[in-house]
């Protein structure tokens, strides 16, 4: 039967790593698609072709338009990542006929549903495995491996850089810019790392999963971001005397009034499975009503680890390139006459606990005062520490159970005016991850 021929867009680390593991395991890869699949073309405007296994049989050019617009390619590899041009070549791509694989998170969560309605009305298809925690099946899971089930709620770490930041401060208690600037270093981070210390690289995986998970539209607007800079040493102390770890999560739930869609620092029980995937590793909790709580666990990046699941796209659509496109697993695992128009919950009706730490005056009544102000929205407190930190300060650390967080932001804008707290409260939100919830 004749090969696959693909075309690749980018041949940096990803792009290079999806080269070398179709040249690699290529007989391998062939048992299992079926047919042979060979890189042909591929546009880049620099490589370095040392270590790019059989890179001297692919036409290289600078020219990724000319790229997909080539009659002879099956499937377009895009692997440049960001907005644009990528939103423009993967939709000429569907424009002439051709299938596409992509390991590009912000172009699905942001133009996702223009590229799938484009891809379902030209009968082709648009795979995306490598775009949400790199080598771990977790898109295969939710739209294959777990279709039987109503989908409860989501809660992942889902960004490696930010692991390995959280997991250096709770291990070497370390300070956050110290160990920022280690991770930039090693690669884990950008040399501006906006995306993934303010959770906005968390927010386009957790988009895409929660479509998949309860069949909505992609609405990377209304995720809840917020990231892990203001978080200190002794916040991963006290939290560990509460019996918590803090990681970086993003977490999706339906409820009875809609969905909730976040990503934010949360504390989660150190016994729990997650509360211990540390370094740059990612892990996804899913709770489906049959089957109850699933964990995935693997690599979150890297050059081969996320050539894997681009290879695993590429494998899918050369099985079914001759089934009926009308059949395949749709793009967002539902039927897109069937997505469904449940609201993103606002931030404030979501419910959950809090953490809270406060600086303030050492002196008598201050603590009265703010489980007063506790007491009188109804919010029950968990745990409670106060120790002396200067002279004439002490830090108090709150916990407290299960609330609406519009009430529970009600209440801190009273405690910041109490005359005896001294400077802004840092909170974080508390999360059992318990298979009840």
């Amino acid at each position: 039967m004749k090969a696959v021929k693909v075309g690749l867009i980018g041949l940096g680390t990803v792009g290079g790593g999806t080269l070398n593991v179709l040249a690699r395991n290529a007989a391998e890869i062939a048992r299992r698609a079926g047919r042979k699949i060979t890189v042909t073309h591929a546009a880049a405007l620099a490589y370095d072709p040392q270590g790019l296994d059989g890179i001297e049989c692919v036409n290289v050019g600078d020219d990724a338009f000319a790229l997909v617009d080539n009659p002879e390619i099956d499937i377009i590899v895009e692997l440049i990542g960001g907005y644009s041009p990528a939103r423009e070549l993967v939709l000429k791509a569907i424009e002439n006929g051709k299938h596409v694989v992509t390991a590009n998170k912000a172009l699905i969560a942001i133009h996702g549903n223009e590229i799938f309605e484009a891809a379902q009305a030209r009968g082709v298809t648009v795979a995306f495995e490598a775009a949400v925690a790199g080598g771990i099946p977790i898109i295969k899971a939710l739209r294959e491996g777990l279709p039987a089930n109503h989908i409860e709620w989501i809660a992942g770490i889902i960004n490696g850089t930010g692991n390995f930041i959280l997991s250096e401060m709770k291990d070497k208690g370390r300070d956050f810019a110290d160990v920022l600037k280690e991770a930039q270093a090693l690669g884990y981070a950008e040399t501006d790392p906006t995306f993934d210390v303010e959770g906005i690289d968390a927010a386009h995986k957790l988009t895409i999963l929660a479509s998949l998970a309860f069949g909505i539209p992609l609405q990377f607007d209304k995720c809840y971001t917020e990231g892990i800079t203001r978080i200190e040493p002794q916040d991963v102390s006290y939290a560990e005397q509460f019996g918590y770890r803090i990681k970086h999560l993003g977490i999706t739930r339906m409820t009875e009034a809609g969905i909730e869609l976040r990503v934010h620092p949360t504390l989660i029980p150190e016994k729990r499975l997650l509360a211990n995937v540390d370094g740059v590793m990612n892990a996804v909790l899913v709770q489906g009503d049959a089957v109850g709580p699933t964990l995935y666990y693997g690599a979150g990046a890297g050059a081969l680890p996320t050539a894997s699941a681009v290879v695993a796209d590429i494998i899918d659509i050369t099985r079914t390139l001759t089934t009926d496109p009308g059949n395949r697993v749709p793009h967002l695992a539902f039927q897109p006459d069937s997505l469904s128009d449940v609201p993103v919950l606002d931030m404030s009706d979501v419910q959950t606990g809090f953490y809270m730490r406060l600086s303030v005056s050492d002196e008598s009544g201050v603590l009265a005062d703010i489980t007063e102000l506790f007491a009188e929205s109804d919010i029950s407190i968990e745990a409670f520490l106060q120790q002396p930190s200067h002279k004439d300060t002490a830090t108090v650390v709150v916990l407290t159970k299960v609330t609406r967080e519009g009430v529970f932001n009600s209440v801190l804008e009273q405690i910041k005016q109490l005359p005896a707290v001294v400077c802004e409260p840092v909170c974080f939100r508390v999360e059992s991850l318990g298979s009840e919830d």
